[in-house]
């Protein structure tokens, strides 16, 4: 019951006409362009309405834009055709979907914080693993610190990231970056203001 009402609440969310999180792809992912080659596989992973994988695709990648909200895909297909790019859509439980094994080039993760640490490492290890020997995990999420802040994200500390876990749980891959940094964002209607960020780039050797 807890997972349809959890499923109802965010597809009831993207049945707005309004884009929840906005169309602009998130800013850390953006910045990411010129570690980015034309012709990789992607996955967007938890993509909403699909700001982050069509940007990914307007940069020239086979992107696999995933989501278990029906609502949101449909937004996600209809900014895609906006922006004319071509990309593929899967709706699916990522909490229970299991990841192809060395499929991606890259992995783009972005505020996927909405499981508690059990699940959400599990989550992340299949993540890790449907990555190519090569290939970037591009993560952003909340630190603790932003339930002071109180602009976005969820209510639960546990669900959010720290260096001290993100430098040990990427350990066996190559840290390209990590920073936790303060700064306000814009993120449609629900990512607005100030907020405590922490952001990853990680090489699978």
């Amino acid at each position: 019951m807890e997972e349809d009402a959890e499923f109802q609440r965010w597809n009831s969310r993207y049945e707005t006409p309004d884009y929840y999180f906005g169309k602009a792809p998130n800013a850390f992912l953006a910045a990411q362009a010129p570690r980015l080659k034309r012709g990789w596989k992607a996955l967007a992973v938890a993509d909403g309405e699909g700001r982050n994988g069509v940007w990914l695709a307007r940069q020239g990648l086979d992107v696999l834009s995933v989501d278990f909200s029906p609502a949101a895909q449909a937004k996600a297909r209809a900014l895609a055709a906006e922006s004319k790019v071509a990309m593929r859509f899967e709706q699916a439980d990522i909490t229970k979907r299991k990841w192809e094994v060395r499929e991606f080039d890259v992995v783009a993760a972005i505020f996927i914080q909405f499981c508690p640490p059990p699940l959400r490492n599990e989550i992340l290890r299949g993540l890790k693993g449907a990555l190519k020997r090569g290939g970037l995990f591009l993560l952003q999420g909340y630190r603790p610190e932003q339930l002071a802040y109180g602009t976005g994200g969820p209510p639960k500390a546990e669900n959010m990231y720290t260096e001290e876990f993100l430098r040990g749980f990427f350990g066996d891959m190559k840290i390209l970056h990590l920073a936790s940094h303060d700064d306000a964002i814009e993120e449609g209607s629900h990512h607005r203001g100030m907020s405590a960020l922490i952001d990853l780039v990680a090489e699978k050797p």
